[in-house]
């Protein structure tokens, strides 16, 4: 109870207290605008009206997000939106050098040296999926799902007499006993190559249908066309004098009208098991065949793009201007535009730019023209700016997300634009929707806030309640994100996210998560918002507007700029744009005989003399 760190209360004190908290079972009091009266409070816990407006977001910037949307998804309310993603390419490095020599020391006439001929052999577009950070409970490295004892960090799933998790260190399967198939048991096993089965992880923010994607959607098959953007992605906006970075909203589209070759146009299945990808044979090592074992990326997509436009665009460019910056070789090259569309299903992915790349597979001709070599470069999309080895949160290269989203239907849109309290609340990520909340009545709460002081109210804690009006069976948003209009900040501490335990005590002190039936049925979110009220209480804090949103993650911080109707700019949660889900949730001023699940503010308190 947050009353204690404020308070210097002895210790029974502070006892006699909690008891009469927990003794108290007695009905909450309903207090709203007009409704406080003179009569002291003699019970626990009251409710409080809470006012909601719906706000339409018309359009957000995408440049640089931490996670683009790719592909379709369709909500019952809301409609469907499809997303495509423009982005930069950036060199590894800048006038890089294929093969040993230069393009300059090749074409030096004095020089004996012969040419390379460096060939382009293979091209790969590697797009990771995000990964599900609590798939593994205790954290031995296997998913929940394939450990029989997922909250024993000690366990051992195969019983081969290794734990999962000193299977998982030295690279056998702890699902499999025999993990090379050579009939000695793991546990007995000093004969093995490291590292050679397939994991399977648990995938996140990948939705099939409208649904997480889980077992029963393995293999679902996608389209994913990629081509050559020829539109140039500027970093500063020249309408500020170059001072400013030039922003590009959702509502912008890049194809068909700025694109031209065609790199990749196929199908690819999904799967949330590693993708195994041939070592190549070290040529030095006579006695072993290193193309016999496999190196392993996370799940993902990996498709090969067309060689000859590498052949033609990169290798065949060693030495010219084109490649000698990275500003020249973005002028040049401009940008790869990725479009995915489900084959049966709908697909609709989230994916972080900064680990996605392009990988040249290029051979040469070894100066002592006995053999070829065979080397790698990579092309980056967005890169991390690092600081001794750690992210500044700066990201190097542009990209923009367009979702382009259905119109929402006629008595969404009368419920948005409507002034009055909101009978339901609609949330949306992306160029979407969100909501602005008033707490107390619909001005500053003032009256309120003094009635409570002038009853010398403790206030152990403060909770909104938002129940889910969404019936459908789409995949719900799994948080809410509460925030002050005014300062942009989380209706939270932001100090607790340098914690170790920085999740355990979000959950504690913040809450927002989805809270589900027994049956699985989307229920409710409660937000604590017990600091808040004390601020306003204690401090004199100004009861500002208050903004929900949706969030992928309470963790992701910042704002962006957007777009609102008749033509508001306004900032808002990154967050928000994070994610294609949406919901309804009920409002206040909903009809009598839902009266149970209207939003309010629910206020647990001791009252001193």
């Amino acid at each position: 109870m947050t009353f204690f760190k404020r308070f210097f209360f002895s210790a029974l004190a502070a006892v006699s207290l909690m008891l009469a908290v927990v003794a108290c079972e007695e009905d909450p009091t309903t207090i709203g605008s007009g409704v406080i009266g003179s009569s002291p409070f003699t019970t626990d816990k009251a409710v409080f009206d809470v006012f909601a407006y719906n706000k339409k977001i018309e359009a957000v910037s995408t440049n640089k997000l931490p996670l683009y949307q790719l592909g379709s998804f369709t909500h019952p309310v809301y409609g469907k939106t499809e997303a495509t993603v423009n982005s930069q390419v950036q060199l590894s490095s800048v006038n890089p050098t294929f093969g040993v020599y230069s393009q300059a020391v090749e074409d030096d006439p004095s020089d004996s040296q012969i040419a390379e001929n460096e060939k382009v052999e293979a091209v790969y577009l590697y797009i990771p999926f995000l990964i599900n950070p609590e798939g593994d409970s205790d954290g031995d490295g296997l998913i929940d799902e394939l450990d029989k004892k997922p909250n024993d960090a000690a366990s051992d799933s195969d019983e081969d007499g290794v734990s999962d998790a000193q299977e998982i260190g030295r690279g056998t399967n702890p699902n499999n006993p025999d993990t090379d198939g050579d009939d000695i048991p793991d546990g007995e096993d000093n004969d093995f190559t490291a590292n050679q089965y397939q994991k399977t992880l648990d995938v996140d923010s990948v939705y099939v249908g409208g649904k997480a994607f889980d077992p029963s959607l393995e293999g679902t098959m996608v389209n994913l066309r990629v081509e050559r953007s020829n539109y140039y992605l500027r970093d500063l906006d020249p309408s500020a004098n170059f001072q400013e970075a030039q922003e590009y909203y959702s509502n912008q589209e890049f194809a068909p009208s700025f694109v031209d070759s065609l790199l990749f146009d196929g199908q690819v299945a999904l799967s949330r098991n590693q993708i195994p990808v041939q070592k190549r044979d070290d040529s030095s090592t006579e006695d072993v065949d290193e193309s016999e074992t496999f190196t392993y990326l996370g799940p993902g997509i990996r498709v090969a793009l067309d060689a000859d436009f590498f052949q033609n665009n990169i290798l065949d460019k060693e030495g010219s201007s084109e490649l000698t910056s990275q500003e020249n070789f973005k002028d040049f090259f401009r940008g790869i535009n990725f479009t995915l569309n489900g084959v049966s299903e709908e697909v609709m992915m989230l994916f972080d730019l900064k680990d996605a790349n392009i990988t040249i597979t290029y051979s040469y001709d070894t100066t002592d023209g006995e053999g070829e070599g065979e080397r790698d470069y990579v092309i980056n999309f967005l890169t991390s700016v690092l600081s001794n080895g750690q992210a500044t949160g700066i990201v190097n290269g542009n990209a923009a997300n367009t979702l382009k989203n259905d119109t929402y239907p006629a008595d969404v849109m009368d419920a948005i634009g409507s002034e009055p309290n909101a009978e339901k609340i609609y949330l949306k990520g992306g160029s979407g929707s969100y909501a602005e909340i008033k707490l107390f009545d619909e001005e500053n709460g003032t009256s309120v806030l003094n009635q409570i002081k002038n009853n010398n109210w403790i206030v152990n804690e403060a909770n909104l309640v938002f129940y889910v009006a969404d019936e459908s069976n789409v995949a719900q948003p799994p948080s809410l994100y509460l925030f002050n209009t005014e300062t942009l900040l989380p209706l939270y501490n932001t100090g607790i996210l340098q914690s170790d335990q920085a999740s355990v005590l979000l959950e504690e002190m913040y809450g927002g998560e989805l809270e589900e039936t027994t049956d699985g049925q989307a229920l409710k979110y409660t937000i604590r918002i017990t600091e808040h009220i004390n601020d306003l209480l204690l401090r004199d804090v100004e009861n500002a507007t208050l903004g929900v949103t949706l969030t992928s993650s309470p963790f992701q911080l910042g704002i962006r700029d957007a777009m609102l109707s008749d033509d508001v700019e306004e900032e808002l949660p990154t967050g928000n744009t994070l994610t294609p889900l949406g919901t309804v949730l009920y409002g206040n001023n909903v009809s009598e005989g839902m009266s149970s699940k209207k939003l309010q503010l629910e206020i647990s308190y001791t009252e001193t003399e």
